[in-house]
């Protein structure tokens, strides 16, 4: 097992696929539990499909999970270029090796007429099969019509897969495909197969779609000479109802919408690892050392795994936790307001509150934007005189006597010792002696103006004493002046 070697192999199309990124996971799992090798190979040789910057981005969504490669597109291996496109003259050497063994040729036939046979075979009620119409005589490929395999055998397949164990395939899998296009570039089923073979892939993760393709990769391989790899393929990751894979028209996201949106990149990989995979023991959170000595291609399920990001959430908010106030202070700096810093007081006295209240990064832009819970940190609000009375006793005698009060507590407080501590110990017996809501709820609205916000004590901390007391002093001339 320390030769073994794995690739993920995306297409540059601009979107990664939460279920993708579950492969490139497994993948680097694999290789790096045995100490193998880790390639990521770009296959974009449907130019048509490609966006501009997907290399880039991919890239970018890997390094993010701390995913680096051995291989890629930017580290050329032994073997040349790790991108599809750079490697056409490999294609066509192996292209020509199937058409000495006269196991390749070119397609004779015209869009139209490939056209006619498909329609005949669909109202005789049988599939559709291009070797069924395979020239007796192959002519010569000048590169101007797509190359097509001559199946080597039409048999039935049986093959070993690490995960789902064995399986079959029938000769109605079996068909003379394309090899490489008219426009020059091989298809996937051919230079999958060529550059796994070349990068020396010892085992190739894969989603359930290819079971399927599986009898026309063998016979390509069979064509070839090549021993095939290690097949193992993944469960799929299930929408919510458990009906279907998960999909762009399920709400699946980018993954790199998760970093902005201010999840943590150790959450998202402890999760995602666990959708179709359980280390040993009950453990949920797993940092990549423990996943990777649990790891193993036997403890992946066969069955589905629901998405669930709710449950992602839960999974994140433990890592938040976990972050020291240093790390939790970088990460939150990039959603911050530009009037809020993580170098001022109010910001450090606030930390606990955000650690607390947040499951996400990006949960910090609405507290602190307008209508936001810590909104009154930047300016007080226009509040009216009701909101500072207690809905069991409106009564504004006894919120501003409340009021006077809580302020002769608080200036007792030393400026240096002006902390959420300090507050509650000055202000709690006063506040179980009156009621706690006839005390607290006043306080708490002249300090933010606000009918949700921290508690009191945490808000005056925040504020400070000096600007404290200053809004105190303003509710106390709303319930003098104020009709």
């Amino acid at each position: 097992m320390n030769k073994v070697v794995t690739r993920f192999a995306p297409s540059p199309t601009g979107f990664m696929h939460i279920g993708g990124v579950r492969t490139a996971i497994f993948a680097y799992l694999t290789a790096r539990k045995y100490g193998g090798t880790f390639i990521l190979r770009i296959e974009d040789t449907d130019k048509e499909r490609e966006v501009e910057g997907s290399i880039e981005h991919i890239q970018k969504a890997l390094r993010w999970l701390n995913l680096e490669w051995n291989y890629g597109p930017d580290k050329p291996g032994p073997f040349g270029s790790c991108i599809q496109s750079e490697r056409l003259p490999t294609y066509k050497e192996f292209a020509l090796k199937l058409i000495e063994k006269g196991l390749a040729y070119p397609d004779p036939y015209t869009a139209g007429q490939v056209e006619t046979f498909r329609k005949k075979a669909e109202a005789e009620k049988r599939p559709f099969l291009y070797r069924d119409h395979r020239p007796k005589e192959f002519g010569v490929w000048d590169g101007t019509k797509p190359l097509r395999l001559k199946v080597p055998e039409v048999k039935r397949w049986h093959w070993k897969d690490a995960v789902r164990g064995d399986l079959e395939g029938g000769e109605e899998m079996l068909d003379d495909f394309v090899l490489i296009k008219s426009d020059g570039y091989p298809t996937y089923n051919f230079a999958h197969i060529i550059d796994d073979h070349l990068m020396g892939v010892t085992h190739i993760l894969r989603a359930d779609e290819f079971i399927s393709s599986t009898p026309r990769f063998l016979s390509l391989y069979q064509a070839l000479d090549i021993e095939p790899p290690v097949f193992a393929t993944l469960p799929p990751i299930l929408r919510d109802d458990r009906t279907k894979k998960l999909g762009k028209r399920d709400g699946a996201k980018d993954v790199m919408e998760y970093e902005r949106e201010g999840y943590l990149s150790e959450a998202m990989l402890n999760y995602l690892t666990l959708l179709g995979w359980h280390p040993s023991d009950d453990r949920e959170i797993l940092s990549l050392d423990e996943i990777l000595k649990e790891f193993s291609l036997e403890r992946i399920q066969k069955a589905g795994a629901v998405f669930d990001e709710e449950k992602l959430k839960w999974f994140n908010r433990q890592y938040i936790l976990r972050k020291s106030d240093e790390e939790f202070s970088e990460r939150a700096q990039t959603f911050l307001p530009e009037w809020m810093s993580t170098k001022t007081t109010a910001f450090k006295r606030l930390l606990p509150v955000l650690k607390d209240k947040i499951q996400v990064f990006g949960e910090i832009s609405g507290l602190f934007g307008e209508g936001g819970e810590l909104h009154f940190i930047k300016a007080l609000p226009d509040y009216t005189v009701e909101l500072l009375l207690w809905k069991k006793n409106p009564d504004r005698a006894a919120a501003l006597a409340n009021l006077n009060e809580c302020r002769d507590l608080l200036g007792k407080i030393r400026n240096e010792d002006f902390s959420a501590e300090a507050v509650k110990a000055a202000v709690w017996p006063y506040a179980e002696a009156k009621g706690r809501g006839e005390v607290l709820w006043p306080l708490r609205m002249a300090l933010t103006g606000q009918d949700k916000s921290p508690d009191p004590f945490v808000c005056a901390a925040i504020l400070g004493k000096d600007e404290s007391l200053s809004r105190i002093d303003q509710a106390v001339k709303k319930c003098i002046s104020e009709k």
